[in-house]
């Protein structure tokens, strides 16, 4: 019989959610245009979100320190993905892939910039998400989970939104402004975003902190 230990699955699914968005984060689409000003946000919206959520959900049925364990295991992960994207860029390439060589090592090039910006971003903010949050429930208890969630939410994600953009996209080579303006332009959309994700998920960590404690 196919089973999976509820924990077990919470963890491959916060797991999964890091990987997409290291491997494929770099992408940016637009949002809305308000004249002149266009907004954009990353891919990486429709994952990262989730993250704080299981954080969340695990947070409240087996504590802080149980969290902060995994979120320690994420930390080794993003750290892997950013190393191998080093190593495996760097290794000449066969005869037959020599063609691909160069798209290869554009794409995990980009992934390991994104690794690096996110092994800081998320660090900081993923311990942030879970003191806030235990402070939350120290002062009111176990009641207003809800005001637990999308607060402890709301600050991390903003730790994590600011700190990920100016390390990821910030460009070298190109002018301030022009850089100022990109990177408020993706970071105005992509926090609000999360918040609102953060806020629609909220009877989903209801549901999750219910069904884990069946475990």
């Amino acid at each position: 019989m196919f089973k999976i230990d509820r924990m077990d699955f919470l963890v491959s699914m916060y797991i999964f959610c890091i990987a997409v968005s290291e491997l494929m984060g770099a992408k940016t689409f637009p949002l809305v245009s308000l004249g002149s000003f266009q907004l954009n946000a990353s891919v990486a919206i429709f994952v990262v979100p989730v993250v704080f959520s299981i954080n969340d959900v695990i947070t409240e049925v087996y504590g802080q320190e149980r969290t902060r364990s995994i979120i320690r295991s994420g930390l080794v992960v993003v750290g892997l993905i950013f190393l191998t994207s080093l190593a495996f860029t760097a290794l000449p390439p066969s005869s037959r892939f020599a063609s691909q060589e160069a798209a290869y090592d554009k794409v995990f090039g980009l992934s390991a910039r994104f690794s690096f910006a996110s092994l800081t971003a998320f660090a900081l903010a993923e311990f942030l998400d879970v003191y806030i949050f235990t402070k939350i429930r120290q002062a009111l208890g176990k009641k207003s989970l809800w005001l637990r969630n999308n607060l402890s939410n709301f600050g991390s994600q903003l730790i994590d939104t600011l700190v990920f953009m100016v390390l990821a996209f910030w460009a070298l080579d190109k002018p301030f402004a022009q850089n100022f303006n990109f990177i408020l332009s993706i970071s105005i959309p992509y926090y609000l975003l999360k918040c609102l994700m953060s806020v629609i998920e909220t009877p989903l960590v209801y549901l999750g902190v219910n069904w884990l404690k069946k475990n």
